[in-house]
């Protein structure tokens, strides 16, 4: 969108958009709470969070915000869930609480612990579903995807038509054929 005048391709090694790592991991939406507060990462976790919540709801995705406890069982695991919680209260994770035992119990009743870190933005989604979506939109933009495409090989071109009129190069791809 911000170069309309480029050609734009994904080129996919299998046969579909998230055939491998995303369309099998865990699906949790993390909060930002174990992040280094002020990095990329705990601005970009927290960002993202929210940003995946709104996407998922404007493309009817199904997801659940269903939280998250991080249990401390003995007493000398303590200090470290407070630091946790500091650390998400500096990174903005929204509605981190520490609760105790009574609680940990009225959340999950087979869960036991001295204390706990609840971290409700925690969510979890079909993320096969997510890069799919993600797949159709860039095809509504315009762009190409190109499946069942392995690239094995990628160098600058010297000289090439692949320059556009920023005066932008763009690597040429040499692919292998099956």
């Amino acid at each position: 969108q911000r170069h309309p005048s480029l050609s734009l391709a994904v080129l996919e090694k299998e046969q579909e958009p998230a055939h491998h790592q995303s369309g099998h991991n865990s699906g949790v939406i993390h909060s930002g709470i174990y992040y280094t507060p002020g990095s990329l990462k705990a601005k970009l976790c927290v960002q993202g969070a929210a940003l995946c919540y709104k996407y998922c709801d404007q493309k009817g995705i199904p997801y659940k915000q269903c939280g998250k406890l991080i249990v401390a069982v003995e007493q000398d695991e303590i200090p470290r869930l407070k630091a946790l919680y500091e650390r998400g209260l500096q990174n903005n994770v929204p509605g981190l609480k520490l609760i105790g035992a009574k609680e940990i119990q009225e959340k999950e009743p087979f869960c036991r612990g001295l204390m706990a870190l609840d971290s409700p933005y925690t969510g979890i989604v079909d993320y096969k579903q997510v890069a799919q979506s993600y797949a159709r939109d860039f095809q509504e933009a315009g762009g190409t995807i190109l499946t069942d495409f392995e690239v094995t090989n990628m160098e600058m071109a010297k000289e090439s038509s692949a320059e556009n009129e920023d005066g932008l190069k763009y690597p040429v791809i040499v692919r292998n054929k099956k």
